[in-house]
Order: structure tokens, then sequence, then C-alpha cells
């Protein structure tokens, strides 16, 4: 069937979500969830998801998750049971006080934004040229928007709203869930998995158009801490030992090329995340990614072996180390059964929307839950620019994700067709 979207449904929903401040907290991540405004959301999302119609509509305390589910309306043919997800949290910037704008039939230039002294310019920003026509939703220049993953939130819900009002589109169940500190990295290593009980889902919480994503990063995160030893630097001969100087020379030992600014594709690398500190001590943060197994725990030795080469020199232990995985490249356990993905990509050709397959240069919570049990691919919600001032989303890349997840429920019909394996 054909559909059309209900286009003001979908934008004061989604103006309504980014204009509260859901920013999650990674010094405050032993908490569920990070800050309170997350679980203030959740509620007014419970009474959302009430008032359309969905049910056994549950806000877990232990893991900060809003579920609910569509159920079937069709007993006598066999469905699989699928899971949509969105985060109900934001990145680390400012999003206190977001105002965000409505650009009608962009023309193509420059977009101020408000008085902030910002524009999206397209000879800065080339994404633009995409969108010429289109309604875009910009931020005012001080704040992120909260497109990741507003927009997915946002989908979802008006699309599990179309469904209701059209019960002649027959489906089984379909389950949806709303989670916290995706940004931390921790909303999906809490989540209840088997509570949910579905047979796979989705992450919408990819970015532009077309975007859909089976392979991801494998991810760590490595704590070094340098010892030194702070005397006068009048007499600082044969014995001082900067901290700072350690850290540098770490840093060095790394390999130039392998820096994020430096890589594309499927290349790896490392990235000095933060660090700080003095003469007499000091502490770097390092997250490293790689799309293959072997360079992923190539990497993670290196490291290691770099503190140790450093250490010898010394001859004492200057520099300690600490590495801890964060996740894994979804695509070692997708491979096997590649059917999500392939209902995935139907429903996008059927919508006139060219499936774009690229390994994520990133995670989701869905690298998470797949390796916990939950085949979990990843949709665009479309969300340009994200995590700070210069974020934007199209509506109509909005409207369009909304007719996907129709059509998925459509297609899921055939899901026992679908090809399993990426060899067959």
């Amino acid at each position: 069937m054909s559909m059309e979207v209900d286009s003001k449904e979908l934008l004061e929903r989604f103006l309504r979500y980014v204009k509260l401040n859901t920013r999650s907290d990674e010094a405050r991540s032993d908490q569920v969830p990070s800050t309170p405004s997350q679980v203030d959301f959740a509620h007014k999302l419970e009474a959302e998801l009430e008032e359309i119609g969905m049910t056994d509509i549950y806000y877990n305390p232990e893991d900060s998750y809003v579920t609910a589910t569509l159920p079937s309306n069709d007993p006598d043919h066999d469905y699989p049971v699928f899971g949509l997800f969105a985060h109900r949290d934001t990145a680390d910037f400012n999003a206190e006080g977001i105002a965000p704008q409505i650009i009608e039939d962009y023309d193509g230039g420059v977009i101020p934004l408000s008085d902030s002294g910002y524009s999206l310019d397209p000879a800065e920003f080339p994404s633009l040229n995409k969108y010429k026509g289109q309604t875009l939703i910009t931020t005012d220049g001080r704040t992120l928007l909260g497109a990741d993953d507003k927009s997915g939130i946002a989908e979802i819900m008006t699309a599990m709203h179309y469904l209701i009002e059209h019960p002649e589109i027959k489906h089984g169940d379909i389950k949806i869930g709303f989670g916290p500190d995706e940004e931390i990295g921790m909303g999906a290593t809490r989540f209840d998995v088997e509570r949910f009980n579905a047979d796979f889902a989705y992450t919408i919480d990819g970015g532009p158009l077309g975007e859909l994503e089976w392979e991801t990063f494998s991810a760590a995160q490595t704590t070094l801490t340098f010892n030194g030893k702070n005397v006068h630097p009048g007499t600082a001969k044969d014995t001082m030992i900067n901290a700072l100087q350690l850290a540098v020379d770490y840093h060095n030992a790394l390999a130039d090329h392998d820096r994020p600014e430096k890589t594309e594709g499927r290349e790896g690398f490392y990235h000095l995340l933060k660090i700080n500190g003095e003469v007499d001590s000091a502490k770097a943060i390092y997250i490293l990614r790689d799309h293959d197994d072997t360079m992923f725990n190539y990497r993670k030795d290196q490291m290691k072996k770099i503190a140790a080469d450093m250490n010898q020199q010394y001859g004492k232990e200057v520099v300690e180390i600490a590495v801890d995985d964060q996740y894994y490249n979804m695509g070692q356990i997708l491979k096997d059964d590649m059917r999500p993905v392939e209902l995935a990509k139907k429903s996008y050709v059927d919508c006139g929307v060219e499936p774009k397959i690229e390994a994520v240069r990133g995670g989701t919570d869905g690298s998470i839950m797949t390796f916990r049990g939950l085949p979990t691919p990843n949709l665009f919600a479309g969300g340009e620019n994200m995590h700070a001032r210069f974020e934007y989303v199209s509506l109509q890349t909005m409207e369009k994700m909304v007719e996907i997840l129709v059509k998925l429920v459509e297609n899921s019909k055939d899901y026992a067709s679908f090809k399993k394996t990426v060899e067959e």
C-alpha cells in the first residue's frame, strides 16, 4: 500500500522532544540513567504511548528503558517478532534552551543560526546541497539539536500511530524500546533482552537518508597513568621524570597515520581523547577502533607493548595501563543470519530509497544488543552534523523513515523467504 505521512504530527512531535534537555553525563555513568531528565522524558513517552494505543507499556527502573508492544492483528500468519529502538539521551554538548529553527523550502544558500554568529554554509557543509527545496530543522547556534536520536523516537512513534490507525495493514507483534545513555555507551549494557523477547531488532539511530549499517567498529578504551618524579628543574639532570613528557613519548610511539583525522573507510585508529596532569603525575585516555578483529587485538597489544617497553627503559613502572573493551563489530554475528538486513534492504527499495551499506566508523546500541543475543542492525534517522551546534535534519528524510518502518512491518510477512547468509 502507499501511505501519506502526517508531516505536521511528525514535526510537532520532534520539536516537542528536542526542546527537552536530556543530555547524559559520563561522570554519573554508575547511575541508571545518568541524568534525572531522562527519567522525566521516559514518563512523558509512557503517557504518549498509552495515548496512541500501544500495549504492555512499561518503564523498567533497572535499565531505564521504556518498552511497549503493538500486538499482532493477524493470528493466521507466522510473523517474526521484531523490535525498534531509539535512545532518549543527547551528546556531551550544550542542550539547555534548545530553540529549533524551521527552514521551509530551503533555497540552497547560507542559513544564519539565529543571532549566534554561526551559520550553516554549503561551502563548509556540502551535505546541505542534497536538501534544496526541503524543510530543514536546525539549531539556533547555541546548542545541539538532538536529532540524535529524538528523530528516531519521533519516527518510531509516528509509524506506530499510523499502524494503529490503519488496522488493514496486517502484522505480527512489534516491540519498541526507548533507552537511556547511548551517548556514554551504557544504555544497552543494562537492557533486559530476555524480557523484550524479540527475534531481532533495529536501532533507528543512523545519519542521512539511505544509511543501513550492519558492521561497526570494535571498540576499546585505554586509560594510561604516567608516574613521574618532580624535582627542581635546575638540578633535574638524571633525576627528574616528567610525567607529561612520558605521555608525549608514549603518544609519539603510536603509528602516526592511525589517527581519526588521517583515516577513513575500514581503517582503524588510536584516538587521544583526554590528557591532563603535571610533572609528577599525568593521565591520558585513548579510544581505539577497528573493524577487523585481528587488527583490533593487535592495537590493544601494541598499546600494552609500548607501556612495557617504557617501563623496561626506566627500570620501574612509569606507565600503568588498563584496557577495557566497549563493544564489538556486530557484523561478526549478523553475517550468519542476514534476514534482518535483507528485510530492511527490500523495505528501503520499496519506498524508493537506495540502501547505502557501509561499515560504521562508530558503534550503536545495536552493537551491544547483537552480542547479547538480539541481532540489531542500524537504520538512518536523518541527522546531519550531529552532536554540536551545526546539527540539522530534513523533515522529508524523517518522513521517509516513517514510511520505511511501516513497509518493514508489511514486508515482515515474507521474512522466512529472505536470504539467510552472506554466502548464499
